[in-house]
């Protein structure tokens, strides 16, 4: 077997760097959102509304956008992905040049890429799955665990670089990444999955309310996933401020988030024995647990050390979420519609930055950090327990089992 026959078969490396690379963009963009924003002169209420308007349009854009990726005579995800990646570095370069300049134009683009970046996370997903759904040799665990050490290595070092040169340095970054990202999206070997025209336009012809109509138990379970998201939000885009009631700063900040997402690492990189054991199902609502658990556990914590620790419930919330939902939407989607359904996952994230971003700051600036977090503990037990009836509602349901092995 000659060395291109075996680059064929194994794309565990390639899809590695793609992750990798999206994930050092979206701990810049998203993960530093407050700290840049701040600096900018913005308020807390303020940069709620610039990411729940962000999250609304990426909400709106990408059941359209997957809708068109699923039809047979579509561009491939990997060309929209390049080609909303562009758009993101001409956005960055934009506000680069205008930087402490414009508060509108230090709005609009931050809040375009902001935008752009939540957009092409059902893409980044979407890639791995169908290459695995051709039989191409893949494991999705250790390509997502890639992504999460470089989200940690990346929150942790520009927590260092903005404690001692200053804000600015996120743009730069967030320029430097959506290039080197580009550039390996290229090189990654991509084909879109040929569908018969007749078969696939005729299933392709309904939207959401077809597809509501189909999947309506998965549905439901969306809605669950909208108030766990809200909790992640709400810790992940008011984490400045959170830090901050506990007695650190932005280099904690960089600190707390690294833990989270090193945490993750044995998750992800034990995922394929986790699935060989237990289905999909099972292990996405028993991260809704641990969604619950670190919620209760920010809230609660009295200082850096303790917020530190509850740091670690990661590896059953976030980690165990973000690979189940992708094997778990592939385990009872028909083919034709799995972009759509990945995309819906990540619109149910959008819509939850939408809700969780505007009245978070708003909850900040009016009743304090504290409320925020007690709010965020709620929402997670409820969507918790949502998703917990919903997910055994549907295995009774259920459709086959797509069986997994260390390769899918």
């Amino acid at each position: 077997m000659n060395s291109k026959n075996v680059l064929q078969k194994s794309l565990t490396f390639s899809y590695s760097l793609v992750q990798a690379f999206y994930w050092m963009n979206y701990a810049c963009i998203i993960g530093y959102a407050s700290v840049y924003l701040l600096s900018a002169g913005f308020t807390n209420t303020q940069i709620g509304v610039l990411m729940a308007v962000s999250g609304a349009v990426c909400t709106v854009l990408q059941p359209v956008i997957a809708g068109y990726a699923d039809r047979p005579d579509s561009l491939s995800i990997k060309k929209l992905t390049f080609l909303v990646s562009v758009l993101m570095a001409a956005m960055t370069g934009v506000l680069l040049a205008f930087s402490g300049r414009s508060k509108i134009i230090t709005l609009v683009t931050y809040g375009s890429v902001l935008m752009l970046v939540q957009l092409l996370t059902p893409f980044i997903y979407s890639m791995g799955i169908e290459s695995m759904n051709q039989g191409k040799k893949l494991n999705y665990g250790i390509s997502k665990a890639m992504g999460s050490l470089s989200y940690a290595v990346t929150v942790y070092a520009l927590g260092i670089i903005v404690a001692g040169i200053g804000e600015h340095s996120v743009p730069v970054c967030v320029l430097l990444f959506i290039l080197i990202f580009s550039l390996y999206l290229t090189r990654f070997p991509f084909k879109k999955t040929a569908v018969s025209g007749a078969a696939g336009e005729q299933e392709h012809s309904g939207g959401l309310l077809y597809f509501y109509k189909k999947y309506r138990i998965f549905c439901f379970t969306l809605i669950g996933c909208i108030f766990i998201f809200i909790s992640h939000v709400l810790l992940n885009t008011f984490a400045f401020q959170i830090i901050s009631i506990k007695g650190g700063g932005s280099s904690e900040m960089g600190s707390a988030m690294s833990i989270a997402a090193v945490c993750e690492l044995p998750t992800l990189l034990c995922f394929t024995y986790l699935i060989r054991r237990f289905r999909a199902s099972t292990l996405f609502w028993i991260s809704g647990v641990f969604f619950a658990l670190k919620a209760i556990g920010s809230f609660l914590a009295p200082d850096i050390p303790s917020y530190f620790t509850v740091q670690v419930t990661q590896m059953g919330a976030w980690a165990l979420n973000s690979v189940s939902a992708v094997y778990y939407v592939n385990s009872i989607m028909d083919p034709r519609d799995a972009i759509k359904g990945q995309a819906y996952v990540t619109t149910a994230y959008t819509a939850a930055s939408v809700f969780g971003s505007l009245f978070g700051g708003t909850l900040i600036d009016i009743a304090g950090v504290n409320s925020m977090l007690l709010f965020s503990a709620g929402s997670a037990m409820i969507g918790m327990f949502i998703i917990f009836v919903s997910v055994q509602a549907g295995e009774r349901q259920r459709k086959a089992y797509i069986p997994a092995s260390d390769e899918v």
